[in-house]
């Protein structure tokens, strides 16, 4: 049987270790995600206001949808204590079915608990 398949994008973010941990568990409890995967020990290098940096940061992977990505965005934009965080979507080409309709039914703003 051919399925119709969502398209839902994994949002990316960078983020100092505590401010990170709030973030988190602010998306999931607002059901602006279904997920996030903290992958610390992130070093990045990069250039700002002229000057070369080097900092550590947690990399955030959150599964979210199209459709909550504006939410989503905002809400990291207001959590985030850099002036210009990296926020972007990625989208899934493809995925497992079931995996990917639990991210919507788990995104849904009045939707139960699963």
């Amino acid at each position: 049987m051919l399925r119709t398949l969502r398209v839902n994008p994994t949002g990316v973010a960078d983020f100092p270790l505590n401010p990170a941990l709030v973030a988190l568990d602010a998306v999931v409890g607002e059901r602006l995600a279904a997920c996030v995967n903290r992958i610390p020990g992130i070093a990045s290098t990069y250039r700002w206001k002229g000057e070369i940096h080097d900092e550590g940061e947690v990399l955030l992977l959150i599964k979210s949808t199209r459709e909550r990505f504006a939410a989503l965005r905002d809400r990291i934009l207001a959590l985030h204590p850099y002036e210009l965080p990296e926020i972007i979507a990625v989208d899934i080409a493809s995925g497992h079915a079931p995996y990917l309709d639990w991210i919507a039914a788990s995104t849904e703003p009045d939707a139960s608990p699963r």
